[in-house]
């Protein structure tokens, strides 16, 4: 009997849900799971998530102490909302959830390591290891530096938003754990510029993207491991079969577990080995002139940013709202 194409992928590539959707994951049950600001605050809005919501408001009510102004309130909220969301996805699978540092601080070294040593301490009080965790941070130059600083403190860094070659090398020498090259906003940029429809999924930038940083890393035999993200169709992760790990939506999970077919094996450290590949060396110098000169990465990186930060923003607005809400219920009941 043939297997489903998610059967197949998980034999060859460990399989992420890209959620911050509990009920999902519970679904399709992934080895490890990837969060983003947009995510946590879509999450943050479902009506069965409302709890969670609740009980972190009224917890950062409670230690905020009582002279404590609404911002205060929420701001500690907000602080632990994602780290909330990550001890219930690790209730449920086996491997690590990824974390994401403020997109604000993205260009910010040392606030960076501080935000993210912070969230660290908020696992290990909830009993729950650094090997379980993977902080991310936005693959700036600052953010690369951050995740060096980190790596050596044995804290686990994913850099995400990471949209070219230039990132992903200077990621691999700082001894970065994973990166999550973004494959479907490529895609996206590709087709704004030329005006293109659609690729050939084996034409698709995004995927040619991650096959090129695939082949270099193990090429080279770097131990920074390559998980695509980002995904617009099954065609885009297909052409990835192999890759060290595929984050993936909800939505297209369910697509590849109702797809029954063939799925050849398309990325092999073997083959990548024997590849004719040029070495290069990225230092700040290096990384600054191969951003400048690449559009695609240098408008992604920065819209990316900028997309982060407002859902962070919707979020905090989120919270006081709810706070305000709570705190009526409170006089009320009193």
């Amino acid at each position: 009997m043939s297997k489903s194409l998610l059967e197949q992928l998980r034999q060859m590539t460990v399989v992420v849900a890209d959620t911050g959707d509990i009920k999902a994951i519970e679904k399709f049950r992934p080895q490890d799971a990837t969060t983003n600001p947009s995510l946590i605050t879509a999450a943050a809005q479902m009506p069965e998530y409302q709890e969670i919501v609740d009980q972190t408001l009224l917890q950062a009510k409670k230690d905020a102490g009582s002279t404590a102004s609404q911002k205060e309130i929420v701001t500690l909220a907000f602080d632990r909302l994602a780290v909330a969301f990550g001890l219930k996805i690790l209730e449920i699978i086996p491997g690590r959830v990824s974390t994401e540092v403020d997109a604000r601080l993205s260009f910010d070294t040392e606030a960076t390591v501080t935000k993210a040593r912070e969230l660290i301490a908020q696992y290990q009080a909830a009993g729950v290891g650094r090997d379980r965790v993977l902080i991310k941070i936005a693959t700036t130059w600052e953010g690369i530096r951050a995740a060096e600083i980190l790596e050596k403190d044995r804290i686990h860094c994913n850099l995400t938003l990471l949209f070219g070659l230039h990132q992903a090398i200077a990621c691999a020498e700082a001894g970065v754990t994973l990166i999550s090259p973004f494959v479907g906003r490529i895609l996206d940029w590709y087709k704004k510029d030329t005006g293109r429809d659609s690729y050939p999924a084996a034409e698709d930038p995004g995927v040619l993207s991650v096959t090129q940083i695939y082949n270099y890393y193990k090429k080279f035999g770097y131990q920074t491991e390559v998980m695509g993200a980002s995904f617009r169709n099954i065609g885009e992760i297909t052409e990835l079969a192999g890759c060290d790990l595929l984050t993936i939506s909800p939505t297209l999970l369910g697509e590849l577990q109702a797809t029954i077919g063939e799925l050849p094996r398309k990325l092999d450290p073997a083959t990548a080995v024997k590849m004719e590949i040029e070495q290069i060396s990225v230092d700040q110098a290096t990384y600054d002139k191969m951003h400048a000169a690449d559009r695609m990465a240098s408008d992604k990186l920065a819209e990316g940013i900028d997309g982060f930060t407002k859902a962070l923003v919707s979020l905090e607005e989120l919270l006081a709202q709810r706070l305000v809400t709570l705190e009526g219920k409170a006089v009320a009941s009193h």
